[in-house]
């Protein structure tokens, strides 16, 4: 979801300072917080602080990652169309993310597109993080889907990593990737580097 269909990495970024600021007195960099990602929200902030016990914290953040939504976050232009196209056409969307569930809902409610994914794997759902493949291998389940009819399309090395695993191929989309450099290392199946130049392959492809 994140920096693949929607515009939400500054207001991730904010959200974590808001805690970091408030409890540790000090504003993590984009690569410091970018470190904490794997686990969903709970996970990272309990990393971060170095306690376990964040149910109020963690309230803190979505309580700040709702009223800066709309402020902070975007859907990239171009991209309801993409899944409503895709949709039309009778093809199963799933959306995976690392996310946590809340913060997803969220999102997909701010936007108004919960409509267009069949599943929702998020990372309160899984045994194991990515870059585990284990969202991807809950609906591949789901749907009795051959992976190799499956696309994953994600914008971190951990979306290849977790697409491997699973034998399905992958196209890295790096418009908004805090990861660039490293996911043009990894090779991927496809490679995108604006919602268009997907968007022409998607019509021409599906």
């Amino acid at each position: 979801m994140d920096g693949t269909i929607t515009q939400t990495n500054q207001l991730i970024f904010d959200s974590f300072n808001f805690i970091a600021e408030r409890y540790l007195k000090k504003k993590l960099t984009p690569t410091e917080i970018v470190s904490l990602f794997g686990p969903p929200e709970s996970g990272a902030l309990q990393t971060m602080l170095g306690y376990e016990n964040i149910e109020v914290i963690l309230e803190e953040y979505h309580k700040f990652y709702e009223e800066k939504h709309n402020e902070l976050a975007t859907l990239y232009l171009g991209i309801r169309e993409i899944l409503k196209f895709i949709k039309d056409k009778g093809i199963i969307v799933a959306l995976f993310t690392g996310k946590g569930r809340l913060s997803t809902d969220i999102t997909l409610r701010e936007f108004g597109i919960e409509k267009y994914f069949e599943m929702v794997v998020t990372g309160d759902d899984v045994e194991k993080y990515k870059p585990s493949g284990n969202g991807i291998q809950k609906i591949l389940d789901k749907f009795s889907l051959n992976p190799s009819n499956v696309l994953m399309v994600g914008d971190a090395v951990s979306d290849i990593l977790a697409a491997r695993e699973t034998g399905v191929r992958v196209a890295s989309v790096v418009w908004d990737s805090y990861g660039k450099d490293k996911v043009l290392l990894m090779e991927p199946d496809h490679l995108f580097y604006s919602v268009v130049e997907f968007e022409k392959w998607i019509q021409q492809n599906i």
